[in-house]
């Protein structure tokens, strides 16, 4: 992952002639893996079917190994954002919650898709977070092979420390297909995990504000 300020902003300590400072540069946050290689992958993806005694002989899965690689390379690649963010003129200081944001990703240990919903929530500091990126930064931990407890601190964390907020909270609910589709096959179920920092974490008001937010919209 790279995080740097936007080629727009040219000198971030410099001061207009009013003596007013000048916008925050928004962060460009963009995810580098170490390379993909499709037509390995796809050679690879080839040589799998084939051992599990799958033929790619016939014309309806001759292009199953392409559509394989293309298809992990999607859910392993988020989309570049720029972090913007503004000034909290008005000194907002209650929560700020986006619900029901859509999670899509792979369980590292099976690499079967896990899909579920994030709530993701923080009580601003000197700067408010434009309300898309929420989404943004779920995406950019989620596209990749992952676990649920990572991901969910992860998004935390990560607005934690870029934001700057007075507090910060994510709830995950989701399905993983390697508990519904084989082994145990416990269809239906889901797996709910939490991270809490901050004001979301001490504070016994805002803590129950944020869980009890967070459940209605579940």
């Amino acid at each position: 992952m790279t995080e740097r300020p936007h080629p727009a902003t040219d000198r971030i300590n410099a001061y207009d002639k009013e003596g007013t400072p000048p916008a925050r540069p928004a962060l460009r946050v963009i995810h580098e893996p170490g390379g993909i290689d499709l037509a390995a992958a796809e050679e690879a993806a080839g040589q799998f079917l084939e051992a599990l005694g799958i033929s790619t002989a016939p014309e309806s899965l001759r292009g199953t190994p392409g559509r394989m690689a293309r298809a992990y390379a999607e859910l392993f690649s988020p989309r570049p954002f720029d972090l913007t963010t503004f000034p909290n003129d008005e000194g907002y200081d209650e929560l700020v919650l986006a619900c029901r944001i859509p999670v899509r990703s792979v369980c590292e240990h099976h690499l079967l898709p896990f899909v579920g919903t994030a709530h993701v929530g923080y009580l601003p500091g000197a700067r408010i977070l434009g309300l898309s990126k929420l989404a943004r930064v779920v995406e950019h931990f989620a596209c990749r092979p992952q676990v649920q407890e990572r991901l969910t601190k992860q998004v935390a964390d990560w607005l934690q420390t870029n934001l700057g907020p007075k507090g910060a909270g994510v709830v995950i609910e989701a399905e993983h297909t390697c508990m519904t589709l084989r082994g145990v096959q416990a269809t239906g179920s889901s797996t709910m995990t939490s991270t809490l920092l901050g004001l979301l974490r001490t504070d016994a008001r805002s803590r129950s504000e944020f869980l009890a937010l967070t459940s209605a919209a579940s």
